[in-house]
């Protein structure tokens, strides 16, 4: 163990991990840093013994960061699992809900951009750290600030039967059997087009569905830390060459995964997007409608008022959040909920995992489709419609506003303090009928009498401003992301 002084920036876990660029605050000296506040709670809750699982993605170097939390862990004498390959991040959630380890690392900066990476934590049941974890650890990491955290050699670990080198596919598939018929869908006589992103969920779609009569085509299956240019984040304009793809015709649907698979999307048979809200509604009209459950709903702040809806409807009572898992997680596990879900495409499930996973709720869409089509809904795009005409519409899209990254926290607070003392009287031409301020994290919504709203939200994990809005229509949707617009340009 070294006393050397280490210094480093103070680490903050936004949203979802904390995430920062490559070469810049994201070192290995700061990834050692976590991952010494992750050894000491567990140590601190006494559950050492039990081992800590790490698992890492597709992004530059994750696996040599891994690699480097796994020392220091090691280095306070707790047992390792570590990937044996690039996983998408549910599956660290999956070693700690089946092998019942203290805790788990993930390093991934999920859908940020490719010259990012960063450290995600989970709680002892699986779902994302929430933030009281959070909250020491970030206390732990500032306090050993000025000291090198200590390591043991991973290679000598390994040797001393330490480290465990985990493949968690043949578990995970037997896992999702007990609650999805596998060998239905793969009879599925379909055709499917795959869109993973470059990610860590590459393959896993086709593999869990193989040797049946469905077929897949995978896009973009190869490992490429530049993500083709784009952000991972399955939402237009990123995956438009799968649309274009799916437009000229000879598929089913698309699937479509994050840079980390913890993220699902979807679209139809014409490569019309299938938007995230829109998604959540799908999900949630699957599990009442198909499966009879009625069991609570989650859902944040920025998700789909049909959320709201199709709870009345089926007599479901329905539970809003902040944005972020690490508040869906702990909801959906403390009022035994079937479902939560958020705007970026996460959904999580009650008889699953209690944190996202991209691959479940891709094989639960696909599932849905495929009952669709039995009660005479199809192709996917009259499924779609189905869904509309029982919980209204959903014209929805999101725009970000980049800002500067070391001017970021300066605006962010100005914006605050001015949306704060002035909010807008109303939007489109229309009066604001109801009007709530959420936090420094999730920012502003404001509805219209017809039920559109807007929410204008500051992102824990970029430098940057989402608005968002969820309009009657197409015209009114893209009235309120102007307005919203201007509001952010004029304060920044």
């Amino acid at each position: 163990m070294s006393d050397q002084p280490a210094g480093g920036p103070p680490i903050v876990f936004g949203t979802d991990g904390w995430r920062a660029r490559v070469g810049d605050e994201y070192t290995f000296d700061n990834v050692r840093r976590c991952a010494e506040g992750v050894a000491r709670w567990v140590v601190e809750q006494g559950t050492a013994a039990k081992g800590v699982m790490v698992g890492y993605d597709r992004r530059f170097a994750s696996e040599h960061f891994a690699q480097a939390a796994a020392e220091v862990l090691l280095a306070f004498d707790i047992p390792v699992l570590i990937a044996a390959q690039p996983i998408p991040t549910q599956m660290t959630s999956f070693e700690v809900v089946t092998r019942g380890t203290a805790t788990a690392i993930m390093i991934t900066a999920s859908h940020n951009p490719w010259t990012d990476n960063g450290f995600k934590v989970k709680s002892p049941t699986g779902a994302a750290a929430g933030p009281e974890i959070l909250a020491a650890l970030e206390s732990t990491i500032a306090r050993q600030a000025g000291r090198v955290p200590p390591r043991r050699p991973f290679d000598d670990a390994e040797a001393a039967g330490l480290v465990e080198r985990v493949d968690p596919f043949d578990a995970y598939r037997d896992y999702v059997a007990r609650t999805l018929d596998l060998d239905r869908l793969r009879a599925a006589d379909l055709d499917v087009l795959v869109d993973p992103l470059y990610g860590s969920g590459s393959g896993w779609i086709p593999r869990l569905l193989a040797g049946g009569r469905i077929r897949f085509r995978e896009l973009h299956a190869e490992r490429n830390p530049y993500f083709g240019g784009v952000n991972p984040e399955p939402i237009r304009p990123n995956i438009d060459e799968a649309l274009g793809i799916l437009a000229g015709g000879g598929y089913d649907l698309g699937l479509l995964l994050d840079g980390d698979a913890d993220r699902a999307g979807a679209a139809d048979e014409r490569g019309t997007f299938i938007h995230q809200l829109q998604v959540m509604g799908l999900l949630m009209y699957y599990l009442l409608e198909h499966r009879g459950m009625r069991e609570p709903v989650v859902y944040t702040v920025n998700e789909t008022s049909m959320v709201e809806r199709l709870g009345a409807r089926y007599g479901v009572p329905v539970h809003e959040t902040p944005v972020g898992f690490k508040f869906v997680g702990p909801r959906m596990i403390e009022t035994g909920a079937m479902m939560g879900g958020e705007e970026s495409g996460g959904y999580g499930f009650g008889m699953h995992l209690p944190e996202r996973d991209g691959i479940y709720a891709d094989l639960l869409l696909l599932d849905l489709f495929l009952r669709e089509r039995e009660a005479g809904r199809w192709p996917v795009s009259r499924a779609v419609a189905h869904l509309h005409e029982i919980a209204g519409p959903s014209f929805y899209l999101r725009t970000d506003v980049h800002l500067e990254r070391a001017t970021y926290p300066q605006v962010k607070a100005r914006l605050w303090s001015e949306l704060s003392a002035r909010p807008p009287a109303g939007l489109d031409g229309e009066p604001i009928v109801r009007s709530v301020t959420l936090s420094t994290a999730d920012g502003f919504k404001w509805w219209l009498a017809d039920g559109s709203w807007l929410l204008v939200r500051f992102s824990g994990t970029e430098p940057l401003v989402r608005v968002y809005a969820e309009a009657t229509s197409a015209d009114r949707r893209d009235a309120l992301l102007v307005a919203g617009e201007r509001l952010v340009r004029n304060g920044a």
